[in-house]
């Protein structure tokens, strides 16, 4: 499966040691763009843990993720997994429209303000 996302918050990495040798564990919440703007948290393991802790607040990025759910104990946990992120170029900033309907302001002609006092107190 595949989403693009908004790095909402990236976690601390948590580390540690199987049987197998040392495994560290990355993971980031993405905020999805929609009507809700839905959170999901995905975990990042081994190389692809270095790559998602160097994610930024706000940063645009694709991910391919596998969903697993497992039992234990009678309760069900699902993790999300990833094994790709594409990070998304900045979209460039819009210029500012040009503001036509104004007049232009020179120095010869200083405003002034009209000498009629309406206020009502």
């Amino acid at each position: 499966m595949e989403f693009e996302g908004i790095v909402y918050k990236v976690l601390a990495p948590v580390k540690g040691t199987s049987a197998r040798g040392d495994w560290t564990k990355q993971e980031v919440v993405f905020e999805q763009p929609g009507e809700f703007h839905r959170k999901v948290c995905v975990s990042f393991w081994g190389d692809k843990a270095q790559d998602a802790a160097s994610l930024k607040e706000g940063e645009q990025v694709s991910v391919s993720v596998n969903i697993e759910s497992r039992e234990y104990n009678g309760r069900w946990f699902t993790e999300v997994r990833a094994w790709r992120i594409l990070r998304k170029p900045p979209e460039p900033a819009q210029p500012a429209p040009p503001m036509d309907d104004f007049p232009p302001l020179s120095a010869e002609e200083p405003y002034r303000a009209d000498p009629v006092d309406d206020l009502p107190f």
